[in-house]
């Protein structure tokens, strides 16, 4: 097969590691820039052009979107659906997992388990809000914020209030969530390919911080998940229509908690603390499920 990496940086362990093993596979992988890709857009003949060439027709893409370029990104992936390209995560399901907001409604609208939320602008009552969220300790987040950037734990009521002050000088729009106290700095990543659970780890906060992101200097290990987790992650990909995602769940005292449902997973981790070739997983899933390009109808919206 003929297939696309959609990333702006082919150094990205995520991205290497994917090439290295669609070559392994026998596949002939390309790596593409997606900001650097533009669109013919015409009824009989839809194409992406890059460098000034227009790109062969792939039978299937494997878009690794950063969160800063959902907007062109999806855009890109959608021209290559209406060119009868497969890609494991639709367009439309990348940009429905982007909105946070969008995402925690339709999870709790399928009844999966979420720390009690609220969502905010310019709320009139700030102590109204708290309270609906179990009071302090909340933690405030930035609606656009990825990786724990915009993510703020506020220990009282006092400094909640201050915090949401100074986002809505800001004209921020802002969820103010409870703390899960007993995740003790914890949560478990788990990485779901095609509707199961390949791989989980648990991601540990570094001394002093709450957010367990590896980019914050969080560790990771391996972890056995629970029936109830395994079933969490998967109807949350599910619920939001990715074939490929990170779902990132709290051990809370009411049960497994979604926090947040990424639709380009990073590699390095998991792989690492697990062992599993999880790049390999991705072409496995590919393979049993997209077909060769010319066979494939024509339009997709």
């Amino acid at each position: 097969m003929r297939i696309a990496i959609l990333s702006r940086n082919p150094n990205l362990y995520s991205t290497r590691r994917l090439k290295e093993a669609g070559d392994l596979k026998g596949h002939t992988v390309d790596i593409i820039d997606t900001m650097h890709c533009y669109m013919d857009i015409t009824s009989n003949k839809p194409a992406v052009r890059y460098q000034g060439k227009s790109l062969p027709k792939y039978d299937a893409v494997i878009p690794r979107i950063g969160a800063s370029v959902t907007f062109y990104g999806t855009a890109v992936v959608r021209q290559f659906e209406m060119m009868g390209t497969y890609s494991i995560n639709e367009s439309v399901a990348i940009s429905r997992s982007r909105d946070k907001l969008r995402s925690l409604q339709l999870l709790s609208r399928k009844g999966i388990g979420l720390p009690r939320t609220g969502f905010a602008h310019h709320p009139d009552k700030i102590d109204d809000l708290l309270k609906n969220v179990g009071g302090a300790p909340v933690v405030i987040k930035l609606l656009e914020g990825t990786q724990g950037i915009g993510v703020v734990l506020a220990d009282t009521a006092k400094a909640a209030e201050s915090i949401i002050e100074a986002f809505m000088g800001l004209k921020a729009n802002i969820l103010v969530q409870e703390y899960i106290k007993e995740a003790g700095g914890a949560d478990i990543r788990c990485l779901v390919i095609g509707g199961k659970v390949v791989a989980a780890m648990k991601r540990q906060a570094a001394p002093g911080e709450f957010r367990s992101n590896l980019h914050r200097g969080g560790s990771a290990e391996l972890v056995r998940l629970s029936p109830a987790e395994r079933k969490t992650a998967v109807d949350a990909a599910k619920t939001m229509g990715l074939n490929m995602c990170g779902v990132d769940i709290l051990r809370s005292a009411h049960g497994p908690v979604v926090m947040e449902v990424n639709s380009s997973p990073g590699l390095e981790g998991i792989e690492q603390a697990t062992g599993k070739d999880v790049a390999k997983m991705v072409f496995e899933h590919i393979e049993k499920n997209a077909r060769p390009n010319r066979t494939r109808t024509k339009g997709k919206g």
